[in-house]
């Protein structure tokens, strides 16, 4: 029996050593996807996006012009794919449509600050790709109510929406800390909005990056504003693909995984070029094309890194633009930094 068990053992490493091999010839020759064919052949990107929400989402200065860290993830996987950060064309979508339309096809990427949970991973159709904001559920009440911190809470009216998992993880929390929260519950944000504005709830919860944005354009003074400390929830936001085309979801994964690379290296949209030229550094020749070919791995062209650094620059740079010190909204980048810099922001090797 143990000649019998040793010539199996033997015979199983034969065949996996046959397949190990073929996948060695395979790396580097990556087919691409429906997904990447499509985009290629209409020669731009769909992304699906909020109407409207200030620092990831919104009109520019230029009509027609849209702006946001939402945006500028989908222009840096355009300037990927097809060369060009213009190359894309944007679908507005309400919060309850986001999902089904990612099924149905009518884009290739939803960015739309759709946090990455278990059922939306697995039941949903929608495949994550990298985490570009580490938000959390929290509060925002009026400075002028003296509330500091959510056990002041107990026993309020909080306005919250429908939609999304806001409902769900308050209604949790309450129960879980007896708070015994009486939620005052709405189908839009905009609508949660407007009844605590109108001071129909003591305060209103929801993602700590979205109570920004109402803070800083709903308001006459921001400063009559304040966001409770404590959050209640993790909300790793991110861009989504359709599940089932998973060459695709690599060229999203790996963009973004670029971008964040890039600010671990210095690498911005105003030096890239030069250091495409001069940098000694292995892994900075691997991402730029100048050292092997990366881009063949998820069937893009060698400059695809470099193409979207110039179209967007680095993860920090999208970050500070638009929702950082740089921006109206002016967030710290706290989670979001880089692993180096305490927070949880950590590129995979390119190699």
């Amino acid at each position: 029996m143990a000649v019998i068990r040793t010539r199996s053992v033997m015979a199983s490493w034969r065949r996996f050593a046959a397949g190990g091999a073929l996948l060695v010839l395979a790396v580097g020759a990556a087919q691409a996807g429906p997904t990447l064919e499509a985009v290629r052949a209409r020669d731009a990107l769909l992304c699906g996006i909020s109407p409207g929400m200030l620092g990831f989402s919104h009109p520019g200065t230029t009509p027609g012009h849209w702006e946001g860290m939402d945006v500028d993830i989908c222009r840096a996987v355009a300037a990927a794919v097809l060369g060009s950060g213009d190359k894309v064309k944007f679908v507005h979508l309400q919060v309850d449509e986001r999902l089904p339309a990612l099924r149905e096809g009518r884009f290739d990427i939803l960015a739309f600050a759709a946090s990455y949970t278990m059922s939306r991973d697995t039941s949903m159709g929608a495949q994550a790709t990298v985490v570009t904001y580490y938000d959390g559920q929290g509060f925002m009440v009026p400075t002028a109510s003296k509330v500091r911190n959510t056990r002041q809470l107990r026993g309020k009216p909080i306005c919250v929406t429908t939609t999304g998992s806001s409902e769900q993880t308050l209604q949790e929390y309450s129960d879980a800390q007896k708070m015994g929260f009486k939620l005052l519950r709405f189908a839009r944000f905009k609508e949660a909005a407007e009844a605590y504005l109108a001071r129909r709830c003591a305060a209103i919860s929801a993602d700590a990056t979205s109570l920004a944005v109402i803070r800083r354009t709903q308001t006459p003074l921001p400063a009559d504003h304040l966001i409770l400390p404590e959050l209640i929830s993790k909300e790793p936001l991110g861009p989504l693909v359709r599940r089932g085309d998973d060459a695709w979801a690599l060229v999203v994964t790996w963009v973004i995984q670029g971008l964040i690379a890039a600010e671990e290296h210095g690498l911005t949209r105003a030096n890239v070029v030069e250091q495409a030229a001069s940098n000694p550094n292995a892994e900075v020749q691997r991402m730029l094309g100048r050292s092997g070919d990366s881009g063949k791995m998820i069937g893009l062209e060698r400059d695809w890194l470099l193409n979207a650094l110039r179209a967007t620059g680095n993860y920090g740079e999208i970050f500070a633009r638009n929702v950082g010190v740089d921006s109206p909204l002016g967030l710290p980048r706290g989670l979001n930094a880089l692993w180096s810099h305490g927070g949880l922001q950590y590129a995979l090797p390119i190699r």
